[in-house]
C-alpha cells in the first residue's frame, strides 16, 4: 500500500511517499518551503534518482501539494505512474487535545474537533487541517488518517498533567499539560528496547528528543507517565529559541519593564530566548559549540545550561518512576552531538550509568549503546522516524 505522509506547517510541507507492507520502503521525500511568500522553493528527492529542485510561486498549500503530486508522477523524477496508486494519506496534526488518545481516521467529526483545537495550537493545527482539506479536494475518496503529537502522552495521570491553577480553567478551558513529540517518543522507546532484546512494556525508559525543539518523556511499562512539554511546546527544556521552564513572575516583570503586549511576550518566549538568547550566537548547537571553543563565555553558558536542564529532568523522571532501566537520546542534537551527550551523562553514576566516552566519541546518526558492559542503566542513541510512525498508523487504520 502506497501512503503519502504529509506534515503541513504554516509555510511549509514535508512529505514522504512510503510503500507499506510488512516493512516500510521510502519511495520519495521532499520539502516545499516559503509558502505564501513571493517565491517558493521545492526540493524533491526520489529514491534512486537525482534530486529535483525548483523555485516557483507557492501562494498556498493547495499549489504546494499539487506540486508534490506532480513531482511524484513526473516521467523523469517521479516514482509512480498515476496518483491513484496512492491508497491513503497520513497527516501529522500537532494537537489532539483530549479528543484523540490515538490516531484517527479523518471524518467530518474529526475535522470539526481538529478545527476546535486550533485555539490550543494556532500556529500548527490550522495548517495541518488545511493539508487534510486540500487532499480531500485533490484525491477525493482516498482515506486519510490524522496522527497527533499529543496522543502518546494521553496516558499521563492527573497529578502529572494538571496545573496548579483554579480547576475551572481545566474543566472549562482545558488548560493542562498535553506534551508533544509524541510520535518520536512512541517510536524510539520500543525500538531501543528491541535493540536490547527486551520488551518496552516491562521497562522504565526516559526518552530525550533533543533538537531545536526538545522534550523528555518518562515511559513506564509502555505508557507515557510524564513529559516536559506542557500546554504548549514552550514549557520544559531550554530549546533553540524557546525559554523552557520560566518563573511566570519573571515574565510579568520583564513585560512590565519592556512594555511588552501579548504578541511581544509570545515572541520573547518562543523566538528570542533559549540557546539563541543566552549565547547571542544563534540556535544551532554546532555554531554555539564552535563559539565556545573560541572562548565565547555566553556560548559556554548556553551549552552548560542545556545539559544541566536535561540532566535535571532525567533525575526527576527516574524519581517519578522509581528508577530507570534505559535512557534514549534522539533528535537532531541527541543523535549527532556527542559532546552534549557526554555533558549530560558524565555525572549520572549515582543511579547506575557507566558511560563509555569512547563509544560515544564521534557517533552520529546510528543506533548504538553508549554505556559499558554491566552498566545498571543503559544509555543509547536511537534514530527517530516520525514519518514512519504516521505511515504505520495510517496503514493499520485503513488496511
Amino acid at each position: 500500500m502506497k501512503i503519502l505522509v504529509l506534515n503541513c506547517g504554516s509555510s511549509s510541507i514535508k512529505y514522504q511517499l512510503i510503500e507499506m507492507n510488512n516493512e516500510a520502503n521510502v519511495l520519495a521525500k521532499g520539502l516545499v518551503e516559503r509558502i505564501g511568500l513571493q517565491m517558493g522553493e521545492f526540493t524533491h528527492r526520489p529514491t534512486g534518482k537525482d534530486k529535483y529542485y525548483i523555485q516557483t510561486p507557492m501562494p498556498d498549500h493547495e499549489v504546494g501539494i499539487n506540486a508534490v503530486l506532480e513531482a511524484l508522477t513526473h516521467p523523469e523524477h517521479g516514482v509512480i505512474s498515476d496518483v491513484n496508486e496512492i491508497k491513503a494519506c497520513g497527516h501529522r496534526v500537532a494537537h489532539g487535545g483530549e479528543h484523540f488518545p490515538v490516531s484517527a481516521l479523518v471524518t467530518e467529526d474529526a475535522k470539526k474537533k481538529i478545527n476546535e483545537l486550533c485555539k490550543l495550537a494556532p500556529l500548527h493545527n490550522p495548517a495541518n487541517l488545511q493539508g487534510i482539506l486540500v487532499m480531500e479536494k485533490l484525491l477525493p475518496g482516498v482515506p486519510q488518517v490524522a496522527v497527533f503529537d499529543t496522543s502518546f502522552h494521553q496516558t499521563m495521570p492527573p497529578e502529572a498533567y494538571l496545573y496548579a491553577v483554579p480547576y475551572d480553567y481545566y474543566q472549562v478551558h482545558k488548560v493542562r499539560r498535553y506534551g508533544f513529540h509524541g510520535t518520536s517518543h512512541k517510536f524510539v522507546a520500543p525500538k531501543a528496547a528491541d535493540f536490547l532484546g527486551k520488551d518496552w512494556k516491562n521497562m522504565k525508559i526516559i526518552t530525550c528528543h533533543l533538537g531545536n525543539g526538545a522534550s523528555i518523556a518518562a515511559i513506564k511499562n509502555g505508557q507515557s507517565v510524564d513529559t516536559s512539554m506542557g500546554f504548549t511546546p514552550v514549557e520544559g527544556l531550554m530549546m533553540g529559541t524557546r525559554t523552557g521552564d520560566l518563573d511566570l513572575g519573571a515574565l510579568l516583570y520583564i513585560a512590565e519593564l519592556e512594555k511588552l503586549d501579548y504578541a511581544g511576550m509570545n515572541n520573547l518566549v518562543n523566538k528570542r530566548s533559549g540557546l539563541c538568547g543566552i549565547s547571542g550566537v544563534g540556535s544551532d548547537m554546532r555554531d554555539i559549540g564552535t563559539a565556545a571553543e573560541e572562548g565565547n563565555q555566553r556560548a559556554q553558558y548556553a551549552l552548560d545550561m542545556f545539559a544541566y536542564k536535561v540532566k535535571k529532568y532525567i533525575g526527576a523522571y527516574a524519581a517519578a518512576m522509581d528508577g530507570v532501566d534505559l535512557i534514549v537520546f534522539t533528535g537532531g542534537i541527541g543523535e549527532n552531538d556527542c559532546n552534549t551527550r557526554e555533558r549530560i551523562c558524565k555525572d549520572l553514576k549515582f543511579f547506575g550509568v557507566d558511560f563509555d566516552e569512547k563509544k560515544n566519541e564521534n557517533l552520529r546518526g546510528t543506533d548504538a549503546i553508549l554505556t559499558k558492559e554491566g552498566s545498571k542503566t543503559t544509555v543509547m542513541v536511537v534514530t527517530t522516524d516520525e514519518e514512519y510512525v504516521i505511515a504505520r498508523d495510517t496503514y493499520e487504520l485503513v488496511k
